[in-house]
């Protein structure tokens, strides 16, 4: 069983650790190392940070969002990203983490919470799907990944809390 709860510093250790599981298994991201945690923290907005912990406090995934745009007409639109610990998949976490930071951002009055997956992430397609994410589109060879393009499935979710 797991918890959501806030990221703290603390985290950072096995947050950037999972972030690097992700990025070594090639379908989650087109960075190719994980950052030093200053620079995760000051990219990711402090009040949508969120982790799932075990029993035992060990961290068995994340999620955060960015800001797309410091322009006032985007100030309710942003990017997440959600990662779970090869060894906690299957278990729910995602899910967990999912609706926990959908009900963060709707409290705050975000209207679009988007993201961009790989084709090939179908783990990641699907739990986006049953979170109530539409598919907006492919945008096809969009970037070069480990020697080849690299398609990215378009996926967003609108706030139902903000008209």
């Amino acid at each position: 069983m797991s918890r959501v709860t806030v990221m703290r510093a603390e985290h950072a250790q096995e947050v950037l650790a999972i972030y690097r599981f992700g990025i070594d298994e090639g379908d989650a991201t087109f960075e190719t190392a994980a950052p030093a945690w200053e620079e995760f923290d000051r990219r990711r907005l402090p009040e949508h940070r969120l982790v799932a912990l075990d029993d035992s406090e060990r961290v068995l995934g994340w999620a955060a969002v960015a800001r797309v745009s410091d322009r006032h007409a985007y100030a309710g639109v942003v990017q997440h990203s959600v990662y779970v610990h090869p060894g906690a998949r299957r278990r729910g976490v995602g899910h967990a983490l999912l609706r926990a930071l959908l009900a963060s951002t709707d409290a705050a009055g975000i209207w679009t919470v988007q993201s961009g997956i790989f084709p090939e992430n179908t783990a990641s397609l699907a739990l986006h799907v049953q979170a109530g994410f539409r598919v907006i589109g492919t945008r096809e060879r969009i970037g070069r990944h480990r020697g080849r393009w690299r398609d990215v499935v378009l996926v967003e979710r609108r706030s139902p809390s903000v008209d």
